[in-house]
């Protein structure tokens, strides 16, 4: 299935690695690790992965977990958020920082993954 285009539009910014690790550290008890190499880096919270980020990508690429029907919708809302590369797609999607998700959706992505993984962060 194609993309869906409504309300797609070119964002002014692109996030960045350290703004996505800004995000992704201010959750309670997240580490960092690099099982895959040191090209992958892996966010965990309990001991498992919520989020993949390519550091070797351009664009500028991570995965984050989702739930499976926010998923499909996200798809074919964004033509820059796809199936998760080398994860379960069901669970997974990739989204690729070309400028076209605005910086809040991510936000929202992150937080989503962290969520689905351990429950709401307690503030």
């Amino acid at each position: 299935m194609q993309p869906v285009y409504s309300g797609w539009q070119i964002c002014d910014e692109t996030m960045t690695v350290s703004e996505i690790l800004d995000i992704a550290l201010s959750l309670p008890d997240v580490e960092e690790t690099f099982p895959f190499g040191e090209n992958v880096l892996v966010l965990k919270v309990k001991g498992k992965m919520f989020l993949t980020i390519s550091l070797n990508s351009i664009p500028l690429q991570f995965n984050a977990k989702c739930d499976p029907e926010k998923a499909i919708s996200l798809r074919e809302e964004y033509v820059d958020i796809l199936p998760g590369y080398h994860m379960n797609k069901k669970h997974w999607n990739t989204i690729l920082l070309n400028g076209t998700i605005p910086p809040q959706l991510i936000r929202e992505l992150i937080t989503h993954s962290y969520e689905l993984v351990c429950g709401k962060p307690k503030r």
